[in-house]
C-alpha cells in the first residue's frame, strides 16, 4: 500500500504485529525501491530496547517476504550488527521463492540491499536527532549499540560519528547528550585536539586528577565511562580533522592553551626535585617505568600516566575482565612539585617515613583513577601510621 493511504495508527499496529512489542514504535520509515532492484521496506525504531539486545547471538533481523510470500522470520543479512535493534519487513520481487539463508549469503543483490537499508536506518536516526528529547530517549536505549558502528561499518564511520553523544565537563551531568560537533563548536581557537578521559564510571571520570589542568584553563574534556568508549575513539581516531587525545596518555603539552605555562619554572622544579625523583624511582622501580614532574596536576599530589603507545587503562580492564591475557606494562608516575605532600616528602629524612609516605601517595594515585590496590591492607596500615604521627 502507498504511504499516503496508511495512518500512523495502522503503522503502529503493524509494528506490534511484526515485533511482538506492546509499545508504539519511536519512529519508522516506509520506502519502495524500483530500478535495478525492486523491493519494499518498512523499518521501525522501537521505543525500548529488547531484553536480549546484548546477546549478540540472539535472533535478530527483518521479516523477509518474496513477492508478498512470507519466507523467513529473522533475516539478519539485511542489516549490520550495530543496527540489530531495528525491526520491520523487507519484500523483494527479485529473489527466488525458494531462497534459503545460504543463498542469501551468496546473492550479490543482498549486499546492495543491505547497504541501502543501513543508510535508511542511519537516516532515520539522524532525523530523530533533530528532536533533542526524542533523541535522548533513543540514545538511552540504543546508544551503546550504535557505538559499535565505526568499527563494523567503516564506510559509514563519519555518518555514525555525527550521531554519537557523550557526557563532558561542560555540562556537569552524567547524561550523554553532547555531540562531537557541539564539542568542536565550543573548542578554544588554538585547540587542535579533542580531549577525553576514560574511567570505570562517570564520577571517577569527572573527578579524575588528570582533568585538573584542563579545568583550570577552561578546556572541555569528554568523560568516557561506557566500557566500549575507549575502543570506540580508537576506531574513530579523529573527527572533522581533530584527533582524539587521551588526557592520561603520554607527555601532556597544551602549548598556548595553558595560560600559566612556565617552562623555566618546570626546569627549576626538575632540578630542585631531582634527588626526590631519583629516590622515588628507586623505591618504585618494580612498579613504574619512570618518575617525572607533572604538567597535569594543580590540586593532587600525583597521578599515573600511560605511555603514548601503550593500551589505555580502561581498555586493559575490559579485556582482562573478558579473560584475555595481556603482557604486564609499567606506567609513569607523575608528581606535583607544588603540592604540600610532595614538598613534605622531599624534606623527609627518616627513610621509613619517606617510604611510607611515598607509597601512600602512589596508592592514592591508583585509587583516584579507579584502580584497585594490590595490597589494600598495607595501604590502610601505612596511612594509619602517618595519621597517628600527625595526632601526636
Amino acid at each position: 500500500r502507498s504511504r499516503n493511504d496508511i495512518s500512523d495508527e495502522e503503522y503502529s499496529e503493524f509494528y506490534k504485529a511484526v515485533s511482538h512489542d506492546f509499545q508504539d514504535p519511536m519512529s519508522w520509515s516506509h520506502n519502495k525501491v524500483e530500478g535495478k532492484l525492486d523491493y519494499t521496506t518498512l523499518l521501525y525504531i522501537p521505543a525500548k530496547a529488547p531484553f536480549d539486545l546484548w546477546h549478540r547471538d540472539s535472533p535478530r533481523g527483518l521479516k523477509l517476504y518474496v513477492q508478498r510470500v512470507f519466507i523467513m522470520d529473522e533475516a539478519e543479512q539485511f542489516l549490520p550488527l550495530y543496527l540489530r535493534f531495528l525491526r520491520g519487513v523487507v519484500d523483494s520481487n527479485d529473489l527466488p521463492l525458494n531462497v534459503s539463508r545460504e543463498l542469501l549469503q551468496k546473492d550479490p543483490s543482498i549486499d546492495s540491499m543491505k547497504s541501502a537499508l543501513t543508510k535508511r536506518g542511519l537516516d532515520m536516526i539522524e532525523k530523530l536527532s533533530s528532536d533533542d528529547e526524542k533523541y535522548q530517549s533513543f540514545w538511552n536505549e540504543f546508544g551503546q549499540v550504535l557505538k559499535e558502528g565505526p568499527a563494523e561499518d567503516f564506510g559509514n564511520k563519519d555518518k555514525i560519528a555525527k550521531l554519537l553523544r557523550f557526557a563532558t565537563t561542560e555540562t556537569g551531568e552524567e547524561k550523554q547528550n553532547q555531540s562531537l560537533s557541539k564539542y568542536i563548536e565550543r573548542m578554544k581557537p588554538e585547540q587542535d585536539k579533542i580531549f577525553y578521559v576514560a574511567a570505570e564510571n562517570y564520577h571517577t571520570a569527572l573527578n579524575s586528577p588528570h582533568l585538573e589542568v584542563f579545568n583550570k584553563n577552561g578546556i572541555e574534556v569528554l568523560l568516557l565511562h561506557d566500557r566500549i568508549d575507549e575502543w570506540l575513539v580508537g576506531q574513530l581516531n579523529e573527527y572533522e580533522g581533530k584527533p582524539f587525545q587521551d588526557v592520561a596518555k603520554g607527555e601532556l603539552d597544551l602549548g598556548n592553551l595553558d595560560g600559566e605555562k612556565d617552562d623555566k619554572q618546570k626546569e627549576e622544579n626538575e632540578k630542585k626535585l631531582s634527588g626526590l625523583i631519583s629516590k622515588v624511582k628507586d623505591l618504585l622501580e618494580d612498579q613504574v617505568e619512570e618518575v617525572r614532574i607533572t604538567t597535569r596536576l594543580t590540586d593532587s599530589p600525583a597521578c599515573l600516566v600511560v605511555a603514548e603507545d601503550d593500551m589505555g587503562i580502561q581498555m586493559r580492564r575490559v579485556l582482562e575482565s573478558a579473560g584475555q591475557a595481556l603482557p604486564e606494562t609499567k606506567r609513569i608516575f607523575e608528581i606535583n612539585p607544588t603540592h604540600p605532600l610532595v614538598e613534605r616528602l622531599d624534606q623527609e629524612s627518616d627513610s621509613d617515613r619517606f617510604e611510607s609516605l611515598a607509597l601512600v601517595i602512589f596508592d592514592q594515585a591508583k585509587l583516584a583513577e579507579g584502580s584497585q590496590l594490590d595490597e589494600p591492607a598495607n595501604y590502610v596500615s601505612r596511612l594509619n601510621e602517618l595519621l597517628l604521627e600527625l595526632a601526636k
